[in-house]
């Protein structure tokens, strides 16, 4: 039977290893971790990685949907890096623990024009 753990190739990634990833600003500090990625359902694309921010000693933070083309792994952080700055994510479309967000097409809308990326849709 084969192993169905995936070992990392220079282009793909297990999802089990993205969720946790540190994710970095462009000047590498540390901004938050991936929670979590979203996708399509029927395309089998990625459309969002969900970074959590914030909180304290892991309670209290919020989730923050980024466009999956934003990021972009660094081999020498260890994580993504993202072209947004802590301020940035602060103002940017959120939702907190223990609730959901509004994944209508609207609601993606919003999150692609915060950061100024053509949705892929």
């Amino acid at each position: 039977m084969a192993d169905p753990d995936l070992h990392e190739s220079h282009d793909l990634i297990a999802s089990d290893k993205v969720v946790g990833t540190n994710v970095y600003d462009m000047g590498g500090e540390h901004i938050g971790s991936i929670e979590r990625i979203i996708l399509e359902k029927r395309g089998g694309r990625v459309s969002y990685a969900v970074m959590s921010f914030g909180g304290f000693l892991g309670m209290g933070h919020d989730h923050y949907p980024l466009p999956w083309e934003m990021l972009d792994y660094s081999e020498d952080l260890d994580g993504f890096q993202v072209d947004i700055t802590k301020e940035q994510v602060e103002g940017a479309p959120k939702y907190a623990e223990g609730e959901d967000y509004d994944w209508s097409p609207e609601g993606g809308r919003r999150v692609y024009d915060y950061y100024g990326v053509s949705p892929y849709w």
